[in-house]
């Protein structure tokens, strides 16, 4: 987890405010939006649920649509945030029992950790394309991605949360095979 948090982190350290308008892989979120949804699921409700928090407990903190991106220092805080969530989730006593990510019911902690692992590597990815830049996912981590993505593809594409999926020949590398299963396109570049 801390190694998925310091890829996303990197690119995230990476973005300029001017970019935060530019298009992304996820058709319905700039840039700027992207950002703030990796930051939310990533720092705030990832953390909270690695500590197994109900969600209802940080509704006086802050609510998704928050625009992280606005506070001084935004991307270093974030980072502190980010690697806050990789030392809980790197706790084994984070994956065991049940937590919950939303007030919509609680869920197995694995499932839930690996939500947080997609966040970080596919939405790192998505914002890497985005700006230009390369997310560093070793094979160990990209194993782990499609691991958990091969578990869950169908339901989250039942649930809109991956787009279809994007055919990847069985000989690219297991990152752009996880990315094809997560419905995008390896090949995907950011428009001039």
């Amino acid at each position: 987890m801390a190694r998925a948090s310091e890829a996303a982190v990197a690119i995230v350290r990476g973005i300029g405010p001017g970019e935060f308008g530019g298009s992304t892989p996820c058709p319905e979120l700039r840039i700027g939006a992207l950002l703030n949804h990796l930051i939310f699921w990533t720092s705030v409700r990832g953390h909270a649920a690695g500590l197994k928090q109900p969600p209802q407990a940080l509704a006086d903190e802050v609510a998704e649509g928050h625009d992280f991106t606005a506070e001084p220092d935004w991307a270093e805080t974030y980072a502190a945030r980010s690697a806050a969530t990789a030392a809980v989730w790197s706790d084994p006593r984070a994956w065991a029992g049940e937590t919950a990510l939303t007030g919509s019911g609680r869920m197995p902690a694995r499932f839930i950790g690996g939500i947080v692992l997609g966040e970080w590597l596919l939405h790192g990815w998505d914002l890497a394309a985005a700006t230009g830049q390369k997310l560093n996912v070793d094979e160990e981590l990209a194993a782990a991605l499609y691991e958990d993505i091969v578990g869950k593809a169908d339901m989250a594409r039942q649930f809109g949360v991956f787009g279809p999926e994007v055919g990847v020949p069985a000989t690219a590398p297991l990152f752009d095979r996880a990315l094809g299963l997560a419905g995008r396109d390896p090949s995907w570049r950011r428009r001039a």
